[in-house]
């Protein structure tokens, strides 16, 4: 069975704990934001929310397991209620993914606290074993939804930031854009597209936090 799975059978609760919090606060944070810029949509849908229920998506979460890649219910905006829609937008599309960024962050000084304390020493191996599998789920999803393709955040970034007459021919793309990044994902084409840029970002970015926090606890 283990070799269908995108994960060992050991590492399989530590992962669906940890997608089941990462997923629910990405979403929430999308709905949160948006209501902040005046958005209503997300809280009348009952998306601003903590209730990991109402921001899981059945196949999304399944494909986690199987795949190593999927997702979680997007939270509806309608960008007719922001007063400022570039940086309403902005600040909506990037929410999700810093909310990430702040796991990981979070996911580190926990750890780096009980070790500088030696309190890690006293606590049982899974705990370092969530925590490393917490962190770096946290810094993938980071990244991952920062891509520049539909119908991940970074795309909608994009489309705020670009011109007003470009802004209408992204949005027909997407439909297309959409296909062609699974494609992208699910076959051998994301060993020279997806693959580089995680290999490259990703070690960089979980260096430099582990590094600062060593630093912070450590010396």
């Amino acid at each position: 069975m283990e070799q269908f799975l995108a994960f060992s059978l050991r590492e399989i609760p530590y992962v669906a704990v940890t997608l089941m919090i990462a997923f629910t606060v990405h979403e929430f944070a999308h709905a949160y934001v948006a209501y902040k810029f005046g958005d209503p949509t997300a809280k009348k849908q009952g998306r601003l929310t903590l209730n990991p229920m109402q921001h899981l998506d059945p196949i999304g979460t399944i494909l986690i397991f199987i795949a190593g890649f999927g997702w979680a219910r997007p939270v509806p905006v309608n960008r007719f209620f922001f007063k400022k829609p570039k940086l309403a937008g902005i600040s909506v599309s990037i929410a999700g993914p810093l909310s990430n960024l702040v796991m990981a962050v979070l996911g580190f000084f926990i750890w780096y606290m009980l070790a500088g304390t030696g309190l890690a020493a006293s606590f049982p191996s899974f705990i370092a074993d969530f925590l490393n599998i917490f962190i770096q789920l946290n810094l993938v999803l980071f990244v991952f939804n920062l891509l520049p393709f539909p119908p991940l955040d970074g795309y909608r970034i994009i489309e705020d930031l670009a011109p007003a007459h470009i802004r209408p021919k992204m949005t027909q793309f997407e439909a297309y854009g959409s296909v062609i990044f699974l494609i992208l994902v699910i076959t051998p084409l994301d060993q020279y597209t997806i693959q580089p840029i995680f290999n490259t970002v990703l070690p960089v970015l979980a260096s430099g936090l582990n590094d600062f926090f060593y630093e912070l606890f450590m010396t």
